[in-house]
């Protein structure tokens, strides 16, 4: 059995690869990441990282031509703001749309572009970490369990029954993925989330704050959190 895991390096990307490689092998399991555009380099930096810690074959795939009409706040074609509030309050000044760093269809993208390399590379699974948490609200649509259960059946139908897509944590919140995580000993370290991109974390953008609630929930600090950065 050979997997393909779509790998963001972020929390959520980095302990789905952390599973699959505990479940069939490291030389059974592709990492794939993705350029879409974004502002910064840091999610690739830390993918690179990350696929290097698990010795996993690494590919990277350049989508970002597609997204060049969008004006999502992730990329570097806007000149909009990252929003420095909680997902929460995004979400009741969107009135319940997305919120502007949902980039359109991203995952779907993604998914698609993943099942016809793994298929390629002769894959039976593809691996993908969303989990409840992005898709509450209908913050990040594609992340939901609906969309993800579409999603498989669209690529179990057309990829002849030969590929189904996984997602582990679709059920689960942040705090529990990290908890599997940490007992998978998850190298959190390397990973990154950010969405401003600087030397450090900005603590202050939606993802930074889900992330440093996330190991707090847990009992822990985040990695990335040093000396007087700490919150």
């Amino acid at each position: 059995m050979k997997v393909m895991v779509l790998l963001s390096g972020g929390l959520d990307s980095a302990t789905c690869l952390a599973k699959a490689v505990n479940d069939y092998g490291s030389e059974n399991v592709i990492a794939l990441s993705i350029l879409y555009g974004q502002k910064h380099k840091k999610e690739i930096e830390a993918s690179n990282k990350i696929a290097a810690y698990y010795k996993t074959e690494h590919i990277t795939l350049d989508l970002s031509s597609i997204f060049k009409f969008s004006d999502c706040s992730l990329l570097a074609s806007s000149d909009k703001e990252i929003p420095t509030e909680s997902y929460a309050e995004q979400l009741k000044k969107t009135g319940g749309s997305p919120v502007s760093t949902y980039v359109p269809f991203r995952n779907g993208l993604f998914l698609s572009s993943a099942a016809a390399m793994a298929l390629s590379k002769g894959c039976s699974k593809i691996y993908y970490g969303a989990h409840a948490d992005d898709s509450a609200g209908n913050a990040y649509p594609d992340c939901s369990k609906a969309f993800a259960d579409a999603m498989n059946e669209a690529i179990y139908q057309g990829s002849g029954f030969q590929l189904t897509l996984e997602t582990p944590f679709v059920g689960l919140t942040k705090a529990e993925v990290v908890k599997t995580g940490t007992e998978l000993k998850v190298p959190y370290e390397l990973t990154w989330s950010c969405y401003a991109g600087g030397e450090e974390p900005c603590h202050i953008c939606g993802t930074c704050r889900d992330r440093e609630e996330t190991f707090r929930k847990n009992g822990l600090t985040d990695p990335l959190l040093k000396g007087d950065n700490q919150k």
